[in-house]
């Protein structure tokens, strides 16, 4: 599955839908997705489970920006996105981050 984003006409906003995919999330019991968006609060964003094992969430994120995110695993493992549009290096640790571009 891929990053799903829909631009709304009436507002400089784009509806992102993140799905972190069941081979991704390891038998996660929950996944939350942390980033620029929520001030990488890793509580602040929980994403639902679906009867697939999938994840996923909608954000409304201003367009024309870059956001650098992260998915949390269980509160224990990250993991980045394999559907990302860039990646980044992030600024601690030996990891990279995520990139949606909108």
């Amino acid at each position: 599955m891929s990053i799903k984003k829909q631009y709304l006409k009436s507002k400089p906003v784009c509806k992102v839908t993140f799905c972190l995919p069941k081979e991704a999330a390891r038998s996660a019991n929950q996944v939350n997705i942390v980033g620029e968006f929520n001030d990488w609060d890793v509580r602040a964003t929980p994403m639902k489970k679906l009867k697939n094992g999938n994840f996923t969430v909608t954000l409304d994120l201003e367009a024309g920006r870059e956001y650098q995110y992260r998915y949390l695993i269980d509160e224990k493992y990250w993991e980045n996105d394999w559907c990302a549009d860039n990646y980044v290096r992030a600024p601690f640790g030996n990891s990279d981050n995520s990139v949606v571009i909108v």
